[in-house]
């Protein structure tokens, strides 16, 4: 087998546009692309093929010739190499049990070659009906993508997890991929961390600091501010959930709107100071709980006003968080999610 063909495999997989193909696909007997593969496992697609090079865990039959087609026998196998490694296991001996199919504790058995399965063999349930990552985390019919970022999570995999980030933001946008890929996995490792006893906390740090980089990474930059355009976004005083306002910042820069972001916890002076020396067309002001909500203080942002008498401005102030469910304002937007934030801001920049 050739890495050329392996890489010219990839380079068309990259092309695709929306979703990975179908299970459906798999079970009809076109089998998955090394690309679609490691996307599925949360892996690079580079280890997918040192685990075929040098364990000999390569799909059981080509597709096409040249090119590698992965069946859902071939994928089920390599999900057990990814699940054994994980335990600590050494890549050759998890690789041996991947093969035989045996437990750490168990001695191994043979087994009969499983030819590849013929588009007309009868369906295996498709993989997607797991409504786990590998390792408990729920994730429902999430898209395929926030399995492998999961799985690349729950390993520590720092330089799987980067690209697939990416990856999935380069492919569906920034707020397709924050709302669709990004948070559902997000909330899957908080409800594991949650039902856990405390456990999986390095797993969420390690998620939501690489989230935060590739939010950074995949932002364009923004030209020199235009006067009233501005957006200042800040966390009310208490509260330091930064990633949706992170995410909002790279979404309104994807758009080319200046923002000016200052992260968790801005106490209220330094809030005002802010708004005073900017003179924002938009404050999203950020609360994840109702005790950090501050009515009074949204709406005295919202009193703000700056510029020359006869034409003063005051800033158009957005309630950002679950924090300010019953605690709305008169007359400030609560947007119900990025999509929404995204367009008001832009509205109000172009009114």
């Amino acid at each position: 087998m050739s890495r050329n063909a392996d890489d010219g495999d990839d380079r068309t997989d990259e092309n695709r546009t929306g979703e990975d193909r179908t299970d459906e696909d798999v079970r009809r007997g076109g089998g998955l692309t090394t690309g679609e593969v490691a996307r599925r496992l949360g892996v690079a697609p580079t280890t997918v093929r040192t685990w075929d090079r040098r364990y000999g865990l390569g799909p059981d039959a080509h597709t096409g010739g040249r090119h590698r087609r992965w069946t859902a026998a071939d994928v089920a196998r390599l999900e057990r190499m990814c699940a054994l490694t994980a335990t600590g296991l050494p890549p050759a001996e998890a690789a041996r049990m991947a093969r035989s199919g045996t437990s750490p504790n168990a001695a191994p058995v043979r087994r009969a070659p499983v030819p590849a399965p013929a588009p007309t063999s009868a369906p295996r349930p498709p993989v997607r009906d797991r409504s786990r990552a590998g390792s408990g985390l729920r994730l429902g019919d999430a898209r395929q993508e926030c399995k492998g970022i999961a799985r690349a999570a729950l390993r520590l995999d720092a330089t799987a997890l980067e690209e697939l980030l990416l990856a999935a933001i380069a492919e569906h946008g920034l707020v397709t991929a924050w709302t669709e890929v990004i948070m559902p996995t997000l909330q899957a490792v908080g409800r594991k961390w949650e039902s856990s006893g405390e456990r999986y906390v390095e797993v969420e740090h390690f998620l939501s600091w690489h989230v935060s980089g590739a939010l950074r990474r995949s932002a364009p930059p923004v030209g020199a501010d235009r006067p009233g355009a501005t957006t200042v976004l800040a966390c009310v005083p208490g509260e330091s959930h930064t990633l949706p306002l992170e995410a909002l910042a790279a979404a309104l820069a994807e758009h080319g709107l200046p923002v000016r972001m200052f992260g968790g916890a801005l106490p209220v002076e330094s809030l005002v100071a802010a708004v005073r020396r900017t003179g924002p067309a938009v404050v999203g002001l950020w609360a994840q709980s109702r005790t950090t909500a501050s009515r009074p203080l949204a709406q005295h942002v919202a009193a703000m006003e700056w510029g020359v008498r006869g034409a003063r401005r005051r800033p158009v102030v957005l309630t950002l968080g679950p924090g300010w469910a019953g605690q709305g304002a008169s007359g400030l937007p609560r947007p119900a999610g990025l999509a929404e934030a995204v367009a008001v801001v832009r509205s109000v920049v172009a009114g």
